[in-house]
């Protein structure tokens, strides 16, 4: 880390893999295997972070490995079209009939950034809604009261950010429907965004009213709704948000599960849209690297093997887990509230439950950071932030988990 900090800004490539959340030195990775990964000092961990959501069959599941020493033979990105790009957007589309045309790019950020253009064309408008504590990436419209690790800094907006383009996004608190109501009826809104359930503020599901509450004010104000699932793609239910709420947004960003583990997202969603992007129509967006072999591999590899079975599976165990910390908490008088959906999951120090990103902020975030650094030095890496999402994954079967619950009641209790 020391060598790291003289060439990287923070030693890191991305800013919450610093530990500035939680404070102490962050460890580095050698290797990982299943349910585990081991630092360079030889220490081992039951991981939960699982690279923040990718890794949903574990660390080197040899299916993955096995479909990228094959296709890195036959080379590693040509720039011109292949047959894995067809058979992942298939895979993906059947998955989720409601992205009916999709585009490959590399990163969550150029994800949602894309799917933004087009919303804004599409609508002849400016203005983009968005959600206090929900992340959709770096790109300039989002910096504004994000979550993921701009929460975990404390930074309220990004320096950088041009006055005139923050004016162009409104911000709504999560779950409260009145308050778009009000921003629609005050802005010509191109595109509501939104994490279906918030990860990059902690785990913050909507309230049942909520997603299609959304979907109707949407309709009425002819603004486009695009559900940012490059976290809960795949991971809260096969088909995403609409097979687990109902509510079928008109663009979806995907990430993540989509790569197994491999730069990858991707933007779709009705076809009248996408078919304005370029070539078909003037909306412009490319890419060199999109849907490169590798890539799409992994993401085949891990889509073909998160059957149905597997999917339940991992949710059984997820909510498993979340019902052991909650009785550990309860046992121990702890305030303390945790939930899941699918293989994602989350928890606060804090009573009631969380239904926003000030109710997020309001939990014990002192106790978080002590119970945390408790958790790491029992092997249980958690996510370094208060605000951020944790994850299951298929390689975490029923003897980490009681693993897992045993060392986080003894870290519960040394954190007082």
């Amino acid at each position: 880390m020391r060598r790291a900090r003289a060439i990287f800004p923070g030693g890191v490539s991305s800013p919450v893999r610093a530990f500035r959340g939680v404070g102490g030195e962050p460890f580095v990775v050698e290797r990982g295997a299943g349910a585990r990964i081991w630092d360079v000092d030889g220490r081992e961990y039951i991981d939960y972070v699982l690279s923040w959501g990718p890794l949903v069959l574990g660390h080197a599941p040899t299916i993955v490995l096995e479909a990228l020493g094959d296709v890195m033979q036959r080379g590693t990105s040509f720039g011109i079209p292949t047959a894995l790009e067809v058979d992942l957007g298939e895979l993906i589309t059947r998955s989720m009939p409601h992205v009916e045309m999709l585009r490959f790019v590399s990163s969550g950020t150029e994800a949602t950034m894309s799917a933004v253009r087009v919303a804004r064309a599409a609508t002849g408008r400016d203005v983009i809604l968005k959600f206090d504590g929900c992340y959709h990436g770096h790109a300039d419209s989002f910096l504004v009261r994000a979550g993921s690790g701009v929460a975990t800094l404390g930074l309220p907006n990004s320096p950088g950010v041009p006055d005139a383009l923050a004016a162009l996004t409104v911000v709504a608190p999560f779950n409260d429907l009145n308050a778009v109501e009000s921003l629609l009826r005050a802005y010509q809104v191109a595109a509501i965004i939104v994490e279906p359930v918030v990860g990059n503020g902690g785990f913050i599901p909507p309230d049942p009213a909520f997603l299609p509450g959304l979907r109707a004010l949407a309709d009425r104000s002819g603004t486009l709704l695009v559900f940012d699932e490059v976290m809960t793609g795949f991971r809260i239910a096969l088909g995403g948000a609409r097979e687990r709420f109902g509510v079928t947004a008109d663009l979806t960003t995907l990430g993540k599960v989509i790569g197994g583990g491999l730069p990858v997202a991707a933007y779709g969603g009705r076809r009248d849209l996408m078919e304005q992007v370029a070539p078909n129509g003037p909306v412009y967006q490319a890419g060199t690297l999109s849907g490169n072999p590798l890539a799409m591999a992994a993401g085949l590899a891990t889509l073909r093997a998160l059957r149905p079975e597997v999917q339940e599976g991992l949710s059984m165990r997820t909510a498993r887990l979340v019902r052991g910390l909650r009785e550990i908490a309860a046992a121990r008088r702890v305030p303390f509230t945790a939930d899941c959906a699918g293989s994602m999951w989350g928890f606060f120090f804090r009573a009631e439950p969380v239904r926003s990103f000030a109710d997020a902020k309001a939990s014990d975030v002192a106790r978080f950071k002590r119970f945390f650094h408790a958790a790491l030095d029992r092997g249980v890496y958690l996510a370094p932030s208060a605000f951020e999402a944790g994850f299951m994954s298929a390689a975490h079967g029923d003897a980490e988990i009681d693993e897992t619950l045993s060392r986080l009641d003894d870290a519960m209790g040394a954190a007082g």
